[in-house]
């Protein structure tokens, strides 16, 4: 019997961690308005909008696995999401220097009426950076869409003093944890 795999993201991120492991994968994006508790911590904002992602494309696709995934930076007790403008990139980066902060990644993976839901924290810890070393990245255009205002698997690596975790979750995707997990709910490889 043919398995379906569905990734419930359109993030280019997740779909290249995916396909780096050879898998036949569909990806579907939802559609949902993501909803968030404000009393949630941030582990469990991740696995709630995992799942919520997860839902909304597998009540299409039933007997699919279907990965959800969403990615949170936080600092302080801040949750750092995608800039507003080059100066709140500014703001963040700048927050962000010298100090180490955390990457929560939650995954909801969803078959046949079954669920596993999971997440994962890892810290970063941010070189000092200089106000010029902050706006030549900033010019590149890379932390426009970047939760935090990096990407830590492009230019934004050279940013990046240390890592203690999952790197993969920092990315987008806890790759060896969402197989496993993926094994634990049937899925042949």
């Amino acid at each position: 019997m043919e398995q379906s795999l569905i990734l419930a993201s359109g993030s280019p991120r997740r779909k290249e961690l995916l396909s780096n492991l050879h898998l036949k994968f569909d990806v579907k994006v939802s559609d949902i308005e993501e909803i968030v508790d404000p009393t949630l911590s941030p582990g469990e904002v991740v696995m709630s909008l995992a799942l919520q992602k997860a839902e909304g494309v597998a009540s299409q696709h039933r007997d699919a696995f279907v990965i959800g995934s969403d990615t949170v930076v936080v600092f302080q007790n801040e949750v750092l999401g995608k800039p507003k403008s080059e100066e709140d990139s500014y703001r963040m980066l700048n927050m962000l220097s010298g100090e180490t902060h955390q990457v929560f990644t939650g995954v909801a993976i969803l078959h046949n009426g079954k669920q596993i839901t999971f997440f994962e924290q890892t810290d970063v810890t941010f070189w000092e950076l200089s106000e010029s070393e902050i706006w030549d990245y900033i010019k590149t255009g890379e932390p426009k869409d970047k939760a935090g205002s990096y990407g830590i698997q492009q230019l934004g690596s050279t940013l990046v003093k240390r890592v203690n975790g999952d790197y993969f979750a920092i990315v987008g995707l806890p790759v060896s944890r969402t197989i496993r997990e993926l094994k634990e709910l049937g899925y042949q490889l």
